[in-house]
């Protein structure tokens, strides 16, 4: 379940890129490409999601992104 609720996440995530991107292309989110890919994998490519893989995301990636967003809400 707690797998599943982190894949969810990370969807969520990967849509709302996919969006912003879609709204403004200039936007400011390193890795933005990247993040709408690993969406598309987590949807498409379930029987070949790899925890370790995701944890890596979790551990690195995502506390660049919170940073990322929480400067660009500052703007």
């Amino acid at each position: 379940m707690l797998r599943r609720g982190i894949e969810r996440e990370l969807e969520i995530i990967g849509e709302a890129v996919n969006r912003i991107l879609k709204i403004n292309p200039d936007i400011e989110i390193s890795e933005a490409r990247r993040i709408v890919d690993l969406k598309n994998w987590v949807i498409h490519g379930y029987d070949k999601v790899d925890d370790v893989i995701i944890w890596g995301i979790i551990s690195r990636d995502i506390p660049k992104l919170k940073k990322q967003v929480d400067r660009l809400l500052e703007k």
